[in-house]
């Protein structure tokens, strides 16, 4: 029989009401996993729990939880054949994002899932979402971090969070679904990573600063001159379309040249959940390209972020981390 450990981090799928509205609670999940007869079904794996200390809200998420989590997989990893994190899902394709660079040659099931409706609830989406995740962790088809919702296998690094409120609340707009649950776990074998080989590396994460600037009509590039000093390593810009930016985006030039300078590697990626950036494609793009910036063709913003938390971490030169976020790592970009 396989067996798999689930990470309980918190997150809506193991809240309870409060005085102060939902939050999670110590003990209850494995409660909760004990009361749902379909875990202790024919065909389902054994499991086991481990509760993070302390449980957050996932918007409370950070680099120091990032880690926490990866150490508990690698820590177990030879005990167990796959693992299925609890998260919530205002953060959880970052998480995702950030576990699929840390967990290098990673060659067993990581599937992060939740719920938009706590178990404590009668409707909850939570009870779905976590059988079918444990299943595919059990499986031995996937051999990568990925996030499973609402019917959908996602890789974890080209996922994105797109609803607040629907139970489809992620989406991967420009990678295909690597499996749809529906009377049968249907796999995409073409879409998934082949199975890594060597032992298991982590990589942990520094917090290193870094920041993301939406671009949008009227913007002054002025006022963020004051935040792009040697302290600020990393930069996710998210432009309109193909990567552009204002006419009168000149004004971010010398910024982007003085904080290159600097050692900040700039990432440009696009507002638009579907497509790549192509710079120099356009005249406003182009200037971007010649003052230092990288091209993150269709990197989701959670991607590029945890990819520079990442390189930065290896203890790379600036020019080496810039090469390698224009390369595929992990299945997180499609180089066109």
């Amino acid at each position: 029989m396989k067996k798999i450990l689930i990470i309980y981090t918190g997150g809506t799928i193991g809240m309870v009401h409060t005085e102060n509205g939902y939050a999670p609670q110590e003990g209850f999940m494995q409660k909760e996993l004990e009361s749902i007869p379909s875990l202790r079904m024919s065909g389902m794996p054994a499991w086991d729990l481990f509760e993070m200390n302390p449980l957050l809200d996932s918007s409370n998420m950070t680099v120091r939880e990032w880690n926490q989590i990866a150490e508990v997989i690698a820590e177990n990893y030879d005990r167990y054949d796959g693992f299925v994190v609890l998260h919530g899902t205002d953060t959880m394709a970052y998480t995702a994002s950030a576990l699929s660079f840390m967990l290098e040659n990673l060659a067993k099931p990581v599937v992060l899932t939740g719920s938009q409706i706590p178990l404590c609830e009668l409707r909850s989406d939570g009870r779905d979402n976590m059988i079918t995740s444990l299943l595919i962790a059990a499986d031995e088809k996937v051999h990568e971090v990925c996030l499973y919702f609402g019917g959908s296998l996602l890789r974890g690094n080209r996922a994105t969070k797109y609803s607040a409120d629907g139970l489809i609340a992620f989406v991967s707009p420009n990678y295909p679904l690597l499996a749809e649950a529906g009377i049968a776990i249907r796999y995409n074998m073409d879409a998934l990573l082949p199975k890594a080989s060597g032992e298991l590396r982590l990589q942990r994460l520094a917090d290193v600063p870094i920041g993301v600037i939406k671009v949008f009509p009227g913007i002054q590039f002025s006022l963020f001159e004051s935040i792009m000093t040697e302290k600020l390593r990393g930069i996710v810009i998210e432009t309109f379309g193909a990567g552009n930016i204002p006419g009168d985006g000149n004004a971010l030039l010398p910024i982007i040249r003085r904080a290159f300078d600097h050692g900040t590697v700039l990432t440009v990626c696009s507002q638009c959940p579907q497509g790549a950036v192509s710079l120099g494609a356009y005249e406003t793009s182009g200037a971007l390209k010649r003052a230092g910036a990288v091209n993150g063709y269709d990197l989701t913003t959670e991607a590029a972020v945890a990819k520079l938390y990442y390189l930065f971490s290896t203890g790379s030169e600036k020019e080496q981390i810039k090469r390698l976020m224009e390369q595929n790592l992990r299945g997180e970009m499609t180089i066109t």
